[in-house]
């Protein structure tokens, strides 16, 4: 049987993150093409963090700047390896490529971590955000140096895709486009769905620990919830997501219809349930699984341009994008109040879905995409020349530190 090793930067949480959930996706897609699984990590698992062994995935706890690794790995002999984000690339890539040549590396990006870095520090300080900010950005150079050095990097956004290909020049067989992979929504599902007067109250989602929901959250309390409540003095906003800080468990205020929830264990009745999701994201990268996930609950939503983004290509968006908190209010109100508009939108969404994050397709074009390198691994290597010369840099600087490291903590 075919072996991949997967190498987390966390044990996957499907229920409390969106990269979880991708992770999981992954998983299934590797067992499906017929491989037997093995997750390490050097993390520590939580209550939330799935269940790995129940789906017949062995775990391995690995330890950082140890040769332990280069043992368990050249035993594992996996025909794959995939890191999840660079920067487990950069701890295990140089042990990966000595222990085990042969193997495919493909690095699974999640998002652009520095164009989601560049674009926090430009709001923070106030500053209006460009793609230089971004190009010589360090974790930049870093998360580049890390796609050069793998055969395939997994591009979850179209956008992200678009500038590493045009911005950069990072040759096409080196990434590929595969967004989140779900099921076609199908008019029998439709039908199921509750309709827009059995349907109530607005919904924001987010992982505490991910700065961009964080300050979505305050946005919509300080600034677009007022002026939404003003208009529909009966509606409620409920806010749900795990590892919420202390500074949003405060902000619940019954009174004002402001309901803070925290995580929820089935977000797919709640969100079936919902008339309008809501996702004012002011920076951040990749793309929004919660609004994804809105879309195959038949939910229409309001969000930014960042929060669109990669998401819908040419196709119509499942509700409206606005760039100020007064058009994002009324379009939150106009959408909860207009039952066409709503029809609409959601139907905008299924299309979105079935046309864009269709899953038996996306894991073709991985299938394929793998086979093509694993039949032409050598040809395809040798192309990459930047890639040879970072992982020969980063093999010889990182081998060392990583030994002296290990030495002195022996």
């Amino acid at each position: 049987m075919k072996k991949a090793l997967f190498i987390g930067h966390v044990w996957p949480e499907p229920s409390t993150t969106a990269a979880g959930h991708r992770m999981l996706q992954l998983l299934e897609v590797f067992q499906k093409f017929g491989y037997h699984i093995t997750f390490a990590s050097t993390a520590q698992k939580t209550e939330y963090s799935l269940d790995l062994e129940n789906m017949g995935i062995t775990s391995v706890d690995i330890l950082l700047n140890h040769s332990s690794f280069d043992v368990f790995a050249a035993e594992l002999s996996p025909d794959v390896v995939i890191f999840d984000r660079f920067m487990v690339e950069e701890q295990f890539g140089w042990r990966v490529a000595e222990f085990v040549p042969r193997a495919i590396r493909i690095l699974n990006t999640e998002d652009l971590h520095g164009l989601r870095k560049a674009r926090e520090e430009a709001y923070l300080k106030q500053e209006t955000f460009y793609l230089d900010l971004w190009k010589t950005h360090p974790v930049t150079l870093r998360e580049v140096a890390s796609i050069y050095r793998s055969d395939i990097s997994l591009m979850i956004s179209s956008y992200e895709l678009s500038i590493l290909r045009e911005k950069l020049g990072i040759p096409n067989e080196l990434l590929l486009h595969l967004p989140f992979m779900v099921e076609n929504i199908s008019k029998e599902e439709i039908l199921k769905w509750p309709k827009f007067k059995d349907r109530r109250d607005f919904v924001v989602v987010g992982n505490g620990r991910h700065a961009p929901n964080i300050d979505s959250i305050k946005i919509l309390k300080a600034k677009i919830w007022p002026l939404i409540r003003k208009e529909l003095p009966d509606a409620q906003i409920h806010v749900y997501g795990a590892y919420l800080p202390q500074q949003i468990m405060e902000m619940h205020r019954p009174n004002q219809g402001f309901l803070v929830k925290g995580w929820a264990e089935d977000m797919g009745t709640i969100l079936k349930n919902t008339r309008v999701v809501l996702a004012p994201l002011q920076f951040g990268a990749g793309i929004k699984g919660k609004l994804l996930d809105a879309m195959q609950f038949g939910t229409p939503s309001v969000t930014t341009p960042i929060g669109a983004e990669g998401m819908h290509g040419n196709l119509p968006w499942n509700g409206t994008i606005c760039r100020d908190w007064e058009s994002f209010a009324q379009a939150a109100i106009s959408l909860y109040q207009n039952p066409v508009q709503w029809k609409e939108a959601r139907a905008d969404g299924v299309v979105l879905v079935n046309t864009l994050f269709n899953k038996d397709s996306l894991q073709s074009r991985l299938l394929q995409a793998m086979d093509g390198v694993h039949q032409n691994l050598e040809e395809h290597r040798n192309k990459n020349f930047i890639g040879r010369l970072l992982q020969h840099h980063t093999l010889t600087s990182s081998k060392y530190l990583a030994k002296w490291i290990e030495a002195k903590n022996t």
